[in-house]
């Protein structure tokens, strides 16, 4: 695990820009380097290859190294926590006490043993009972209120035309396997996954007692079922599209439209008294009112066994988890199941995550650090205003359009202001399985509350020790949890040039996604409108399109293509990432002095090569093939190697810094570079 750097921004910017005193001193430690490689032909490589060489995947993980693969060593961190309080006095009711308790519960694997699948035993027997549509439907209402969601995929979300307000909202799913063309390819790969899904269903039949002849038939019937609602799934490319998921649809009119689904009933299980809902994907929704009465009651009850089981089987006894285990080792290709204690560590923050951030943030995070990448958060936006102002595709009223956006986002740091109140949710040290359904009823009802009330934009939809950064385009929002603020995206005793390729490249990436090709479908207040000129989008769209096209041409595992129409918004916000951090630097005294030709070095690089080694070491990421290929199928970001060159091969000053020059592989003439922001 990296240290937990405390934070000082180093930042001497012109005009307006915040004045924050330098440094004394400056360590730079670059590291990893392979000089045997050409920055030209492959910087990624060069700036990360003889790291690459060395590190190990640990193999209770599908990958190591940056971003997302740094939450494995911040969970140790929170494990470290957990494990303190998890043993102490705490005052009954306290956060102390819910995540000690929580944690404690989980790691209790020999009463968990102990009860076998005795929990779920109530609600398969439920599921026995089901004679009907209707008791049909209400199991899988009452248990969507548990966390098990099966066929209805219900959510609450601001509404895409009144953003002020939350709706509710209803999405596809109904499938085990990670998307729909899981079930329609029929390459060696995902033919071994689809056996190992199948395999995964008929052990745990046989695990609750089914003959293993039937249990197999069974794992048929849910499979054949389940490739039925994946045909009626849109693709993840297809769901890109902003406006074809807003459905908003009158009740009465959908009760109409699916008479077997009996909407009003469904909604009043779940608890909703509402005139409208949107329909993200309503051929999913078609094809299951459909479904509910040519598919025989008894094969729905196998169908509903079958994700029940999904659901609860990491909570339950050893022989579940290992079914489980056996199906994800093929999915992702890790080697080993992670341990007890990550496990229980990455489930307290999936279920108890705001009261485990505050024991995270007063151990790890300093006040002062909010404040000082606030400070950066803002130059940033500087910088892409002045972006902005010099586009030449772009007509001066759209521009300000543009700017008002921009100046319009709510920026969230470090934590929330407002912390989470689990005072309601009752955790007891001896009730794992009790304690999961605890916090999944009350996670329901936190949501269902906010149905027609006013969008609360100081909520967080992330724990503040994730490593990760994100953009909420109803809100119209960019936020950094303190996860992401450390090395090596931000470090006190490293100088401007590495943070700003750095963190710098996160808040720009951020940034530009309310600018990407779904983003800029809505205007600053989160509303999905055209506040473009007919002629700017037309252009705009040009330039997203040489985006798919390029980075359609980016291979992976050796002949395996990045899809570019499925990554389009991650590409443009990293192309301009890179470019806003890059111009935000040269504002500051360091990035001044380099316009004034100051090319001093720090360990052999000069500043602008120090800012692009910093950029290619943020996606330092090292995964398993397996992992990878489903990255590829279905992430909407580009696999890291892509993260690097990309960005780069179309940026000049890169160019300039490394000396690329046509011959490259890299290099691009300059009128192919693509700009979008």
């Amino acid at each position: 695990m990296q240290r937990l750097m405390y934070f000082s921004l180093m930042l001497l910017l012109a005009g307006a820009c915040h004045r924050v005193s330098m440094p004394t001193t400056k360590r730079v430690i670059i590291t990893g380097i392979d000089a045997s490689k050409k920055p030209g032909d492959d910087f990624f490589t060069y700036a990360n290859g003889i790291w690459n060489d060395t590190a190990q995947i640990p193999p209770s993980q599908t990958g190591v190294g940056s971003y997302s693969f740094l939450n494995y060593p911040q969970r140790i961190r929170l494990q470290a926590i957990l494990d303190s309080v998890s043993t102490s006095r705490n005052s009954a009711g306290s956060i102390e006490q819910k995540v000690g308790d929580f944690y404690a519960s989980g790691m209790d694997t020999v009463a968990i043993n102990k009860r076998g699948y005795e929990p779920i035993k109530p609600l398969l027997a439920r599921i026995d009972a089901v004679k009907d549509v209707p008791s049909l439907l209400n199991v899988v209402t009452e248990e969507q209120k548990a966390g098990d969601r099966s066929i209805i995929g219900f959510y609450v979300g601001p509404d895409n035309k009144q953003s002020t307000i939350n709706i509710a909202q209803f999405s596809q799913t109904g499938i085990g396997l990670p998307e729909r063309d899981y079930y329609v390819k029929t390459d060696s790969s995902t033919r071994s996954i689809q056996q190992a899904y199948r395999n995964y269903l008929t052990r745990l039949f046989e695990l609750i007692g089914t003959e293993p002849t039937a249990a197999e038939k069974n794992a048929t019937v849910v499979y054949d079922l389940e490739k039925q609602l994946a045909l009626a799934h849109r693709t993840n490319i297809e769901r890109r599209d902003v406006k074809a998921n807003y459905n908003k649809l009158a009740v009465a009119e959908l009760s109409k439209k699916h008479p077997t689904l009996s909407w009003t009933t469904l909604l009043n299980d779940l608890g909703l008294q509402v005139d409208s809902i949107n329909v993200g994907q309503p051929a999913y929704y078609d094809k299951l009112n459909t479904l509910l009465t040519s598919v025989s009651i008894d094969d729905w009850k196998v169908y509903l066994k079958a994700h029940a089981l999904t659901n609860y089987a990491n909570f339950l006894s050893q022989p579940f988890v290992d079914a489980s285990f056996a199906y994800a080792k093929i999915l992702t290709g890790q080697a080993v199941k992670k341990t007890r204690a990550e496990e229980m560590t990455q489930a307290v923050d999936g279920s108890l995550g705001d009261a485990l951030a505050q024991l995270y943030v007063k151990k790890y995070f300093p006040e002062a650090a909010r404040k000082r990448i606030a400070a950066l958060v803002d130059n940033l936006k500087k910088a892409f205003e002045a972006r902005i102002n010099r586009l030449d595709w772009m007509s001066d009223s759209t521009k300000t359009k543009a700017k008002e956006k921009l100046y319009a986002f709510n920026q969230k740091i470090g934590y929330p202001d407002k912390w989470r109140d689990y005072s309601t949710v009752a955790v007891k040290r001896d009730a794992y399985f009790e304690n999961r359904l605890a916090t999944n009823k009350n996670d329901y009802l936190y949501s269902l509350a906010k149905v027609g009330q006013r969008v609360d934009r100081t909520e967080w939809h992330t724990t503040p020790p994730t490593v990760t950064a994100y953009n909420n385009p109803p809100l119209n929002e960019i936020v950094f949890p303190a996860g992401i603020l450390q090395a090596p995206y931000f470090d006190v005793n490293a100088d401007d040039a590495l943070n700003y390729g750095g963190i710098g490249m996160v808040i720009g990436h951020e940034i530009t996604h309310s600018f990407d090709d779904q983003g800029a479908q809505y205007d600053k207040v989160g509303n999905v409108t055209n506040w473009w000129t007919k002629a700017d989008y037309a252009k705009f769209k040009a330039r997203t399109q040489q985006v798919i096209d390029q980075y359609s041409s980016f291979t992976v595992l050796d002949s395996v293509h990045v899809k570019g129409a499925l990554t389009v918004g991650e590409n443009t916000a990293d192309i301009a990432g890179v470019a806003i951090a890059y111009d935000a630097f040269k504002l500051t005294e360091q990035g001044r002095a380099t316009l004034g030709k100051d090319t001093t070095k720090l360990d052999g690089f000069t500043p602008d090569q120090r800012f692009f080694i910093s950029i290619a070491r943020i996606w330092r990421v090292k995964t398993r093939d397996a992992y990878m290929g489903m990255y590829v199928n279905t992430n909407p970001h580009s696999p890291a190697k892509w993260r690097v060159n990309g960005p780069l091969m179309n940026f000049t000053p890169f160019y300039k810094a490394f000396n690329v020059q046509p011959g490259d592989k890299m290099y691009k003439p300059e009128k192919e570079r693509i700009t979008v922001w």
